[in-house]
């Protein structure tokens, strides 16, 4: 046999071992069931594997239907829309409603009032709640500032009663978070060890990607994205984290002009202007995930570093403005995750 036969013999059997190679990693690896939906004024996506093959699409749609019951304020029969409305305690109804009031008042607590959900009726006078208002004057944010703070309302494992009758609350900055969070934890009670779940742009990343092998890659918006031109600004690989992305992307007013941010700040009663475009936090849930964004983005880019050097269960990824262009900062943990666009 000449040298010729050997080699095409040898690349021939060097490919069917590679062929069995393949086979016997990807043999029992289930397809991927996807399933999306629209929820909360946006959608969802969630991407799971499981061996039995099964589609969970109604059972989610149902867990988000019992979530916005709790906490949708667009919702007039919630849970958060009585409290808004009324004026005497409410008792809890809802599973959901104290978990997330329960979370909220940790992130409220650790922010320094940076988060506060109370924040609502200032949402509402700049225009970006169910009322739609005019902008308000400094008479007008004065007035409402005396009634936003978390300490204006009483919280035991019963109730939830507030001191002010005009107390209202608003998830708008935690709850998409929290929606993800109720999706993976339905699907963990299913014995799925392997999801990614997205709402909203927050989510969670559990296991890996079987198909590659590999951690879940998302993409983090380019704050110069419009909505319908987006584009990403660098991608994460996720796995077992949370995340979440929050920015003045898309959601802002213009007015005579000038563009008005949709991060209202609970102690100016004003939508924040600052160097810190986007900010994209991860922790071990997306309800924390969602809060700490939020409040870094209200508090600005050094007071957000500072938190997270105190804070080693969260990790971020900032994009802010400078004279000379914009920049990005990456948190220790988080820089063999990350890959900057050029």
């Amino acid at each position: 046999m000449n040298n010729r036969w050997k080699n095409a013999l040898y690349s021939l059997g060097l490919l069917l071992l590679i062929m069995v190679v393949w086979w016997w990693r990807n043999r029992d690896v289930p397809e991927p069931i996807k399933v999306e939906g629209k929820t909360m004024g946006t959608t969802y996506h969630v991407t799971y594997f499981d061996p039995q093959q099964r589609n969970f699409k109604r059972e989610l749609d149902s867990v988000l239907v019992e979530v916005n019951k709790a906490i949708n304020n667009y919702d007039s029969t919630s849970e958060v829309s009585r409290f808004n409305r009324g004026s005497g305690p409410v008792v809890f109804g809802q599973t959901y409603f104290p978990i997330i009031l329960t979370k909220a008042r940790e992130i409220v607590t650790g922010s320094n009032g940076a988060f506060d959900p109370t924040v609502m009726p200032l949402v509402n006078a700049w225009g970006f709640g169910p009322q739609k208002q005019a902008l308000p004057d400094s008479a007008v944010i004065d007035s409402l500032l005396q009634i936003v703070g978390f300490e204006k309302i009483t919280l035991t494992r019963q109730q939830i009663e507030k001191t002010d009758p005009r107390v209202q609350i608003d998830f708008g900055g935690i709850g998409q978070g929290f929606g993800a969070d109720a999706l993976a934890d339905f699907l963990r009670s299913k014995g799925v060890s392997h999801m990614l779940v997205e709402l909203g742009g927050e989510g969670i990343a559990v296991g890996k990607n079987l198909k590659s092998k590999q951690p879940w890659e998302l993409g983090i918006l380019d704050p110069a994205s419009t909505y319908d031109n987006q584009f990403f600004k660098a991608y994460v690989k996720l796995e077992n984290q949370a995340f979440t992305t929050s920015g003045n992307y898309f959601n802002y007013r213009v007015v005579n002009g000038q563009k008005f941010s949709h991060t209202i700040s609970p102690e100016t009663g004003y939508p924040v202007a600052h160097e810190l475009l986007s900010a994209s936090i991860f922790a071990k849930d997306a309800t924390t995930a969602d809060g700490w964004a939020t409040a870094c983005m209200v508090a600005g880019l050094e007071q957000a570093k500072k938190w997270l050097e105190e804070r080693p269960d969260l990790q971020g990824f900032f994009i802010y403005s400078t004279p000379t262009g914009i920049e990005t900062y990456i948190t220790p943990g988080l820089k063999g995750q990350i890959t900057l666009q050029p």
